[in-house]
């Protein structure tokens, strides 16, 4: 029997929730939270193998909770539950260690079956959470690439300026690492700017971070 807890700051979601669980084969829902901190308390009282979590709840936040869960002993599984798909909350959950990410729109067999895989060992996101980072990895692989490629049009001792102000050193910084006047530091910055028809400082910068090397 899978032992399941549930959190969500909205007693109606966490009685539909309940119905649907309780009448799934080989689950139990042993406990209700309403915020995370009752999540903490639930678990050590109910010992979940299961938590299905919310993210956003007063006074500790499932992001929070999730990562203070998994960070014990012997933890239960986490799935959150969501409305809110940004990336930021994708991410910040993964890496805290959830084992899953569902949307509160998903089919309720769909969330019955990512509890008893969760359960298994095997993580679970919905096919639109897998589409985001698939497309977030393509992005980010898209400007890693732009990025090198724009620095690589630069002369070799624009591209270490270019890395320095990626690094947030001043002109006075640069002109001392790099053994140039003041004057001819302005002059390669403004130099980058023209080649890779950018506006400001902040833009080279984030060229440098995008091709990982600030």
């Amino acid at each position: 029997m899978i032992r399941v807890l549930l959190v969500d700051d909205d007693a109606l979601v966490r009685a539909g929730l309940s119905m649907m669980l309780d009448g799934a084969a080989g689950i139990a829902v042993v406990g209700e939270a309403a915020d995370g901190q009752e999540a903490i308390t639930a678990t050590d009282a109910h010992a979940p193998d299961v938590v299905l979590m919310d993210l956003r709840m007063p006074r500790l936040d499932g992001i929070t909770a999730t990562r203070r869960l998994r960070a014990r002993a012997r933890p239960p599984e986490v799935i959150v539950l969501t409305t809110f798909d940004t990336d930021e909350n994708i991410l910040h959950a993964l890496r805290a260690g959830a084992s899953g990410f569902l949307l509160k729109d998903t089919p309720p067999p769909q969330i019955v079956e990512a509890v008893t895989r969760v359960a298994a060992g095997d993580p679970i996101l919905s096919p639109r959470i897998t589409r985001r980072l698939m497309e977030r990895t393509v992005a980010q692989a898209g400007a890693y690439e732009r990025a090198r490629a724009a620095l690589a049009a630069l002369t070799p001792r624009e591209y270490e300026v270019a890395l320095s102000i990626g690094r947030g050193r001043t002109n006075a910084d640069i002109s001392a690492e790099l053994a140039m006047g003041i004057t001819t530091v302005k002059a390669h910055v403004s130099n980058i700017l023209t080649k890779l028809d950018l506006d400001n400082r902040t833009q080279i910068a984030l060229l440098a971070h995008d091709a990982g090397l600030a």
